[in-house]
């Protein structure tokens, strides 16, 4: 039997932080694989979303935000996001359009000159614009780089992607999936958990915490007849102080984090969850590189 030959590729999404790249990934999927928070540098590993239809199937990979990186971990971040752009057959650049035109996404657009992939320049956000300020916008960056195509979106409102998947697809080479048909990523179950877990502490914790916390699954037990999961889970810091925020008063701030990730955890798994998360302190871990490796990095 002859396998059957569709437009076809790997795609990476990459941009400055905070442009709305996991939004944009989760929107073209039609659920939720990757976080989003409104506080920057959010994504750390890459994360593979894979959108399938009759005539195509793309494999997108949400990278994180291409920044000037100090740390150890923000250098390890980068260097995942630059990696992606020598093996993808095209890339999408995605900048906040109601940001204006910072050094640090001209910068950004620097990597794109050695990746020898096509380039689509994705302006999300464009709801936040006002209509007489499209076309200026447009070409101020059409100065920049020699973007394939420009398409202005918001990807929070699911507006212009069906123009973006357009483009897209015509960029991609014919030849056979790469993944099955039936699976929207290739992150594993436990992978994802611990995503929700950190997402919770973006979202709930202050500035310093959430950069400083790293989350380990523990142990994953599903109990047969029970139509439960039981999750152990290590919320790693860098200071005792930390530990003591992450915690709250009588545990209360622990306990917001488990409920809220609990919920989300349930509705990923169509399962009820018995979440148990522990604090731990590991001083400086973000400057550890082997421990930086074991996270995945």
């Amino acid at each position: 039997m002859q396998e059957e030959k569709i437009r076809s590729g790997m795609v990476a999404i990459v941009g400055p932080p905070n442009a709305g790249k996991s939004t944009l990934l989760n929107c073209l999927l039609g659920q939720k694989i990757s976080i989003v928070t409104p506080k920057p540098q959010t994504t750390r590993n890459r994360i593979i979303g894979i959108l399938n239809s009759p005539s195509y199937q793309i494999v997108m990979l949400d990278t994180p935000g291409l920044h000037k990186a100090g740390k150890p971990l923000n250098l390890e971040m980068v260097k995942v996001a630059v990696a992606s752009l020598s093996e993808v057959d095209a890339i999408l650049f995605l900048v906040d359009v109601s940001l204006p035109l910072p050094e640090k996404q001209k910068k950004a657009v620097e990597y794109l000159e050695g990746a020898g992939s096509p380039a689509i320049l994705v302006l999300n956000k464009m709801d936040l614009l006002e209509k007489e300020q499209v076309l200026p916008m447009i070409e101020m960056y059409r100065d920049i780089y020699p973007f394939t195509a420009i398409v202005p979106i918001s990807a929070l409102r699911s507006d212009g992607t069906d123009i973006l998947l357009e483009e897209l697809v015509r960029l991609l080479p014919t030849g056979p999936r790469l993944y099955p048909e039936d699976i929207p990523t290739d992150s594993t179950e436990r992978f994802i958990v611990a995503e929700i877990i950190r997402e919770k502490i973006f979202l709930l914790t202050g500035q310093e915490i959430p950069y400083s916390t790293a989350v380990i699954i523990d142990s994953f037990k599903e109990e047969e007849g029970k139509n439960l999961v039981t999750i152990h889970a290590t919320i790693v810091v860098e200071k005792s102080s930390q530990k003591a925020i992450l915690i709250g008063r009588k545990g209360s701030k622990l306990k917001q984090i488990g409920k809220s990730a609990r919920l989300d955890i349930e509705r990923l798994l169509t399962q009820k969850v018995l979440l148990k998360l522990w604090v731990k302190v590991h001083k400086n871990w973000t400057k550890d590189m082997r421990f930086i490796r074991d996270l995945g990095l």
